[in-house]
């Protein structure tokens, strides 16, 4: 089994700054060199891509409304991977997710790829 938590979620007034953090434990040692992700979800709204980074850190995805604002990362000695968000918008509101993908080697925007999930944190964006 692999757990994944989230974590560093809040409320934030518009145009600061947040960094969210993904651990993943249990038997990573079986899954090999994964890929992580963040995803966001608005009430109403479909899941949406955030950003996604492979395991070496050279292939990383953005979506395009966090272009120039948000940065991933992630420590992979500690199985932790992190979201620095600035520039925060109200329209940034929304439970975010991270995920784990064993289907691929590069980052990757697509949900439907990832089999694993921790359960959000919810970051809320004040005008």
């Amino acid at each position: 089994q692999v757990q994944l938590v989230e974590s560093g979620g809040g409320l934030v007034p518009a145009g600061g700054s947040l960094r969210l953090a993904c651990a993943v434990s249990g038997q990573t040692f079986g899954i090999g060199n994964f890929v992580m992700g963040w995803f966001r979800q608005a009430p109403q709204k479909e899941r949406e891509f955030v950003a996604s980074i492979a395991y070496t850190g050279i292939s990383i995805l953005y979506g395009d409304s966090v272009k120039g604002r948000f940065t991933v990362s992630r420590d992979n000695i500690k199985h932790t991977m992190f979201l620095h968000m600035s520039n925060l918008k109200p329209e940034d509101t929304a439970l975010y997710f991270c995920g784990v993908s064993l289907t691929t080697t590069l980052a990757e925007r697509d949900r439907n790829n990832y089999q694993y999930w921790g359960q959000g944190t919810q970051v809320t964006v004040s005008s």
